[in-house]
């Protein structure tokens, strides 16, 4: 229960990633916000946070509008009086496409969910933080735009993931002399429902002609990672065992970018 007495933001709370960190965050003692669009869905996951113990509140918000954002954070410092750990994990793989075929309004799309998105999550809750005397703040990038650069058409999804990266580490040196820590976790293949969100177009027109060894994640025989992997490291960041780290952008992807 080391986050006893802490208070967390999970973006994209509903599935995948951002549910198991919220769920393995409300396990060491944090409340957690557990925001997203789909109301049924972060409905679950507080339900499951409230029926192991722990406290949850529900923020229905869209993370790339600013009045939900600054609504959905005024109701969780209200409710639970602070904020200490901002774990921005809301994203969609959008539209993969040759980028003379894809569309600006698909473009658009991804910039404005994974791009805006962290940033009004970060622009609404560090005041909070600086409040706080410090505090952590976790984004969920990706291998993709930061290690490797061979998923077919995936250039608007490549750039936010890059653009999230840049972000971490130029806001690691700025919010340093408030006390606050900012790392990013990127994830290589995990088991979530972000493939829901995906549409791909004319793969073949980018598709690298590169034939990959069978299993593509070398120290789990090829299986992808599972969401809990990643949520015992956003556990570690938000910890203050990770006092000292800061401006990191950690992968975890069992070593599947080192052979792409």
């Amino acid at each position: 229960m080391e986050l006893k007495s802490q208070v967390a933001l999970v973006t994209g709370a509903g599935s995948g990633i951002g549910k198991a960190a919220a769920i393995m965050l409300a396990g060491q003692g944090a409340k957690v916000g557990i925001l997203g669009h789909t109301r049924s869905e972060i409905e679950r996951t507080v339900t499951e946070i409230v029926d192991a113990g722990g406290q949850a509140l529900v923020l229905e918000a869209d993370v790339a509008s600013e009045g939900d954002m600054r609504r959905a954070v005024d109701e969780l410092v209200t409710t639970y009086g602070q904020l200490d750990i901002v774990v921005a994990n809301a994203g969609i793989n959008g539209v993969w496409a040759p980028i003379d075929d894809l569309k600006p309004e698909e473009w658009d799309k991804t910039i404005s969910v994974n791009l805006r998105g962290t940033y009004l999550t970060l622009h609404t809750t560090v005041p909070h933080l600086k409040s706080q005397g410090g505090g952590s703040i976790i984004v969920i990038s990706s291998i993709n735009g930061n290690r490797t650069f061979t998923t077919p058409g995936a250039t608007a999804y490549a750039a936010t993931k890059a653009g999230q990266v840049a972000m971490v580490q130029q806001l690691a040196l700025e919010l340093g002399k408030h006390h606050i820590r900012v790392n990013a976790i990127c994830p290589g293949e995990i088991e979530t429902s972000i493939e829901d969100n995906t549409r791909q177009r004319h793969a073949e027109e980018t598709a690298i002609p590169v034939e990959w060894p069978a299993g593509q994640v070398p120290i789990s025989d090829g299986r992808p990672g599972r969401s809990e992997d990643v949520a015992d490291l956003v556990q570690f960041l938000a910890s203050p065992r990770s006092r000292h780290i800061t401006g990191v952008p950690i992968y975890i992807d069992g070593g599947q970018g080192l052979l792409r």
